[in-house]
């Protein structure tokens, strides 16, 4: 669903590298879609003082320290959604309902808070377009 090319942007022939990488890719006949929406990557910004990527779209991180590995989290879970159809949703039901089994059968359910108070849960799920249409229709409230 998404290529994600990572760089070692310290190394001396990184652009011959990348340019290597993309020839290759490019010979795999993978789908256009694929390529244009590869995530582009570079690591080690931690041995250069004050990096930024020259690059349009390409997100600098450390490994090591953990510099932009949430930004990279967040870019790869937003295109993994897009190119899967799917979306993330909180979606609040009653517990003594069959909505939160049927949420985890067809969805991929993240997070439960149990309001106790009322008899519901908050619900966080990523869920793909026909099964929140067919949730909406089995549970209309």
């Amino acid at each position: 669903d998404l290529l994600v090319h990572v760089r070692d942007i310290t190394h001396p022939d990184t652009i011959l590298q990348k340019a290597t990488v993309l020839s290759v890719l490019k010979n795999l006949n993978l789908p256009s879609h694929l390529l244009d929406s590869m995530v582009e990557v570079h690591n080690k910004v931690d041995l250069i003082e004050r990096y930024k990527p020259t690059e349009e779209n390409a997100l600098a991180i450390s490994a090591l320290h953990g510099h932009g590995v949430e930004e990279l989290k967040e870019e790869i879970e937003k295109k993994i959604l897009t190119a899967t159809g799917k979306k993330i949703l909180s979606v609040t039901v009653n517990l003594e309902g069959p909505q939160l089994s049927w949420l985890y059968k067809e969805a991929t359910v993240q997070e439960v808070e149990v309001m106790p108070e009322d008899g519901t849960a908050r619900v966080k799920v990523i869920i793909g377009n026909s099964a929140f249409g067919r949730y909406k229709n089995l549970f209309p409230n």
